[in-house]
């Protein structure tokens, strides 16, 4: 009975709350993979594009009321959602919004994070939700944002930041903090030089996972703030959250790492070539950390209209054939053998040998 009421609760919360999530990255690191479109619209995992996990973990949370804040070289990206997500009921509420950096409020594009929801205000007043999440659109990770509502709701918080344990050398380049007993953020350096670890572990940081949770009304008092500060980068991490965890606001984490959400421990930043490299081969192993097949917990995609893949010829030296790797749709293995690798959609392999 507990767990039920448990359920219906969160899933007050999740309706009353509107996902923001920021798509507007360049991703430079990525090199050629980003030179036609944003970083979250890389494709992942053979059939699926960087974006469609936190889209992905909204709609499994109960949250289905989302707005994608797109900017640099968008139409890759803005063509997946409009194929792939649009089977939302606007009658009952839900929807996927596109909001593209239109200069609504500035005659610049979007200055930062916090400038890019700053932007939208007027939009997002129109929605009136009770929370807004903000998430970034290029991580790789499952996560019930449900559970951390609840979390931000009991700790009575003006803001939550969802966190996660990472190596001492890693977090240069994420925002790192320091928490008391009760989870409660004293400090915030955002990508410091000398990363302060966790008391304890010096092997080990407490970094910002890109997530955050705000009250809506404290959310559009800190921006308007931050909006008027003329040497403000109107960046969250740079600004927002140092600001308001100096000034002694009620501001919690969340980690991933355990405790409070024990099981959700799957989390990649693939900003890089190696780390996207990486991530996609991890796919591959027997057990991998992120499960694709969950049914639990899908991920969601447009899912391009192709013919299974196909192995051909079964000659001693001549045969179609995959081994430790996972292949897509449209794909045609013609005497090859495929091993340890994934492919990707529509890819051919052949020759006679081994490819």
């Amino acid at each position: 009975m507990e767990d039920d009421r448990s359920k219906r609760y969160v899933s007050r919360l999740t309706r009353n709350t509107l996902a923001l999530i920021l798509a507007g990255g360049r991703g430079s690191r990525l090199k050629n993979l980003t030179e036609w479109r944003a970083k979250p619209a890389v494709p992942f995992g053979g059939k699926f594009r960087i974006i469609d996990f936190p889209l992905s973990n909204c709609v499994n949370s109960g949250i289905r009321q989302i707005a994608v804040l797109t900017q640099y070289k968008a139409h890759s990206l803005i063509q997946h959602i409009q194929k792939g997500w649009s089977f939302f009921r606007g009658e009952f509420g839900e929807f996927v919004e596109l909001l593209p950096a239109q200069q609504r409020i500035e005659t610049s594009w979007y200055q930062g994070t916090a400038d890019a929801v700053f932007q939208n205000l007027d939009i997002i007043r129109s929605f009136d939700p009770a929370y807004i999440i903000i998430l970034a659109g290029d991580h790789i990770y499952k996560m019930d944002y449900g559970s951390m509502l609840a979390d931000h709701l009991s700790n009575q918080a003006d803001l939550t930041v969802g966190c996660i344990e990472v190596g001492i050398e890693e977090a240069t380049e994420f925002g790192v903090m320091a928490i008391d007993d009760d989870a409660r953020i004293i400090s915030f350096r955002e990508k410091p030089q000398n990363p302060a670890p966790i008391p304890g572990r010096d092997d080990v940081a407490l970094a910002s996972m890109g997530i955050y949770i705000f009250n809506t009304k404290f959310l559009m008092e800190q921006l308007m703030r931050d909006a008027d500060e003329p040497n403000s980068s109107h960046d969250f991490g740079k600004d927002i959250i140092p600001y308001v965890v100096k000034h002694n606001y009620n501001i919690h984490a969340y980690s991933i790492s355990g405790g409070n959400a024990a099981k959700q421990v799957y989390w990649r930043d693939v900003g890089t070539i190696d780390a996207y490299y990486e991530a996609n081969m991890e796919l591959i192993s027997v057990t991998p950390e992120l499960n694709l097949y969950d049914k639990s917990w899908p991920i969601w995609s447009y899912q391009e209209q192709l013919p299974p893949a196909k192995f051909i010829f079964n000659d001693d030296d001549c045969r179609g054939m995959a081994v430790d790797s996972m292949v897509s749709g449209g794909c045609i293995i013609s005497g090859a053998a495929i091993n340890h690798s994934l492919l990707f959609s529509n890819v051919w392999g052949g020759g006679g040998g081994r490819s």
